[in-house]
């Protein structure tokens, strides 16, 4: 897709969601349940299941996927689809990329051990090399709109509410 394509795609969307703002609201959704045994969640993706289990290092045995591993996924999926938008609409001609996306967290704040330590990523960095003739200039501009317009990156500063509800056992009863 070039540049002209993309914009003709989107320009009847953002006409629609300039006029009618309440359509630009686009729910997005995921699904989860404790099928699995031992401390897991399976977790319903785009390609199937996946289960997420501890990581090693709060008691894991490494067999499952790491959610904060998963979280870097989806980061870094978000930040590739954006960048290479922009760089579609920008004109800019990349003939490979390659991204990836490291952080940290402290174990200690995720295991209880210091309410002082943090619990969570810290320093998400996502680097993208590109064979490209852009130049630097541009390449700047590419990762400010990279961060600006990435859903998931912008999402992380806001942290979810969390909701737990009771479900009756005899609800569970008359479902199985």
């Amino acid at each position: 897709m070039n540049a002209t394509e993309l914009r003709a795609r989107q320009a009847p969307l953002k006409e629609q969601y300039r006029s009618d703002v309440e359509s630009a609201l686009t729910s997005v959704s995921a699904r989860a349940d404790w099928r699995g045994s031992g401390v897991t969640t399976s977790v319903d993706t785009w390609s199937g299941r996946t289960r997420a289990g501890l990581h090693e290092a709060t008691g894991g045995d490494g067999d499952d996927a790491c959610s904060a591993d998963m979280l870097l996924e989806a980061v870094l999926a978000c930040a590739g689809v954006t960048m290479r938008a922009v760089a579609t609409s920008m004109g800019l001609v990349i003939t490979a990329a390659d991204l990836s996306a490291e952080a940290e967290f402290d174990a200690r704040g995720t295991l209880g051990i210091d309410r002082a330590a943090p619990v969570g990523i810290s320093g998400l960095t996502i680097t993208a090399t590109l064979t490209t003739r852009a130049t630097d200039d541009e390449l700047a501009r590419l990762a400010m709109a990279t961060e600006r317009y990435c859903v998931v990156g912008q999402s992380l500063a806001h942290p979810p509410s969390v909701h737990v509800r009771r479900r009756s056992p005899e609800s569970d009863r008359s479902s199985g």
